[in-house]
């Protein structure tokens, strides 16, 4: 995939719980900045000042305060908002673009995770409303066993004065199907995703993520 930094880039991070993603996103921000590359850094949800109320909304507090429609409208809601204000302009002016999450973790938590939103179409059409045809040019799947990935999210989690554990605190089947669900997504676009082994150190993973990086990018 060969492409221009004048017409920007859009990168995202998926991955369940204790994944690691907003540490590689440092990391991987920080190389490209060393290669020349302007970068913006962003997340779903709260990449914007009206985005951070609602995720505060959406991930602390009793797991189930809100019903399934309720919560994706959130979702697509935030995610309209980052990509009017933050991602779109970012990339008419040239930069790359890292986002935390974008849609595929509405669909991998909320369809797949969650089990209970039956009708994945709604959740597509709320995405043509928001997006159209717009999707990230790369995403990197960082894919971890989930008894693992847990362990890391509730050690982290206790060191944050907000602790975001809404996720973390609902049955682990829920994060087996998740895990299942972003592997068929992965499956579904694999001119998309890059999978990575997010269980090796931080060093290894940010290692994998620039080599894959550099490897798409160059075809």
């Amino acid at each position: 995939m060969t492409t221009s930094n004048k017409k920007g880039l859009f990168i995202t991070f998926e991955g369940g719980e204790g994944a690691g993603k907003s540490e590689q996103i440092t990391r991987f921000a920080e190389y490209l900045k060393t290669s020349g590359h302007e970068v913006v850094t962003t997340r779903e949800p709260g990449g914007t000042e009206t985005g951070k109320e609602i995720r505060r909304l959406l991930v602390e507090g009793d797991k189930d305060k809100f019903d399934e429609i309720t919560e994706i409208l959130l979702f697509y809601a935030d995610r309209r908002i980052d990509l009017t204000k933050v991602i779109r302009p970012a990339m008419e002016e040239g930069k790359i673009v890292l986002s935390d999450r974008f849609n595929d973790s509405t669909i991998a938590y909320q369809y797949y995770g969650s089990n209970k939103f039956a009708d994945r179409k709604i959740m597509d059409n709320l995405y043509q409303i928001v997006a159209g045809d717009f999707k990230p040019n790369i995403t990197f799947l960082l894919d971890i066993n989930v008894k693992v990935g847990l362990e890391r999210s509730f050690k982290k989690a206790q060191t944050m004065i907000n602790k975001e554990l809404r996720f973390e605190n609902v049955d682990i089947a829920f994060h087996e199907r998740l895990r299942q669900g972003y592997l068929e997504l992965a499956k579904q676009e694999p001119e998309r995703f890059i999978v990575i082994d997010a269980s090796g150190s931080i060093d290894e993973v940010t290692e994998k993520i620039i080599e894959a990086y550099n490897h798409r990018i160059n075809k």
